[in-house]
């Protein structure tokens, strides 16, 4: 459980804390999303995958979707500050959704593969 928040909320400050300097006027979605938060965002789903033992859809879930919650922490914030902003935020949540699992699906893919490799060198060992 611990290892899942971890995951979770580091996926969430990769890609948030490059994301939040990006003043509302510049930002645009997916564009605003690609750089080096995603390639740290791939490299937790692929630690989280390989280390733990996460299924390949609760790593793919668990880091791929902490992307919308953080475009969707930023739109909380801004729209309290000015209502008029962020008037299509549904679609700012499915874009962020589908960079953030895209992410997350190669990072799972590839920390999935020294996981299988050792699971089958534990079963053929029979620990």
């Amino acid at each position: 459980m611990v290892g899942v928040s971890v995951a979770i909320l580091a996926a969430f400050f990769a890609v948030g804390i490059v994301y939040w300097q990006i003043p509302y006027s510049e930002a645009s979605l997916p564009n605003s999303l690609y750089g080096p938060g995603l390639v740290v965002l791939l490299l937790i789903a692929a630690a989280f995958r390989g280390v733990t033992r996460a299924t390949f859809l609760q790593t793919l879930y668990a880091v791929g979707l902490a992307v919308p919650a953080m475009v969707m922490a930023r739109v909380v914030v801004e729209t309290s500050r000015d209502p008029t902003s962020h008037n299509l935020w549904p679609f700012e949540i499915i874009i962020a959704t589908g960079v953030g699992l895209a992410a997350a699906l190669g990072g799972a893919v590839v920390g999935g593969v020294p996981a299988t490799f050792l699971k089958a060198r534990s079963v053929a060992r029979g620990v």
